[in-house]
């Protein structure tokens, strides 16, 4: 399986007519998990919903299976992507399944209803990501995890071959973050492309198959996680003093980074911060 599937040329993303990203080249094929990572306000989020076509690109060609998106209508691209928003709102009456069954829209004619078979797509999907039990639940009873999972059910249930995830562990503790990034690794071994935007990084070294690492307006490195998660690479991207090592017992990488030269100066600034103008006065006189 090494479809073609996203083909960016010389793609130019932001608002209005000032570009965030320019420049972007990357063929995508069946199979990847890619994580899209950088600092806040690289351009990561942007980048996603311009490739999806909730914002106008500012320059280049995007092109889906060889075809230009402009030439997909919506219900179209909606069987070819599923799309997870970070702020995606759901009404509080909604039930699980409900929320899961508005993942087969695309496949239904305006007057139509969900069938049999779409319910069952739907509870299949629920079982696989373990929230059958919350089918009946209306959101406003259920955790911000049980939530985040009754989410990506209902782009499971569009059953389109790519899927494209922004941030999709916002505010999940550490099982329900890892258990995302496992589904989606899973996933992509069956053949679906999935982008996701990540800030952890750990996360992303340990399960994505290709990082793109965005900063300074444009794709600073393409490639495997050993190829882009590198010291000088992070380093440069997020503006820090990044530091890399190898876990000896699973063989992963874990990122941190290291204080900065200014951890004095900043000392004294949380010392005002909080009242503790004396305990400069002290280190100062001692």
């Amino acid at each position: 399986m090494d479809e073609k599937r996203i083909t960016l040329r010389d793609l130019a993303v932001g608002y209005g007519k000032t570009p965030v990203l320019q420049g972007l080249d990357a063929d995508v094929r069946s199979g990847e998990f890619i994580g899209i990572i950088g600092r806040n306000g690289a351009g990561k989020s942007t980048l996603l919903k311009t490739v999806r076509g909730f914002l106008p690109r500012l320059g280049g060609d995007i092109l889906y299976g060889g075809r230009a998106l402009s030439g997909y209508t919506e219900q179209e691209l909606a069987r070819q992507v599923a799309y997870l928003d970070q702020h995606m709102e759901v009404g509080f009456s909604y039930t699980g399944l409900e929320v899961v069954l508005a993942g087969r829209y695309p496949y239904l004619k305006w007057w139509e209803g969900e069938s049999d078979r779409d319910r069952k797509i739907a509870l299949d999907c629920m079982r696989y990501t373990g929230t059958d039990d919350l089918a009946d639940r209306p959101l406003n009873q259920i955790s911000g995890g049980q939530k985040q999972r009754i989410l990506l059910a209902k782009v499971l249930a569009q059953r389109t071959p790519i899927l494209f995830l922004d941030e999709p562990t916002t505010g999940l503790d550490m099982v329900y973050n890892e258990e995302i990034f496992r589904f989606a690794r899973e996933l992509s071994q069956l053949g679906k492309t999935v982008l996701m935007v990540v800030h952890e990084l750990n996360m992303a070294a340990r399960y994505c198959s290709r990082i793109w690492l965005l900063g300074e307006h444009r794709m600073l490195a393409d490639g495997t996680p050993d190829e882009v998660l590198t010291e000088p690479l992070l380093g440069r991207a997020y503006e820090a003093d990044v530091a890399i090592v190898r876990n000896p017992v699973n063989g992963s990488l874990e990122i941190s980074t290291r204080p900065g030269q200014d951890g004095e100066r900043r000392k004294k600034l949380l010392f005002r911060a909080v009242g503790w103008e004396e305990k400069i006065s002290e280190k100062e006189g001692g």
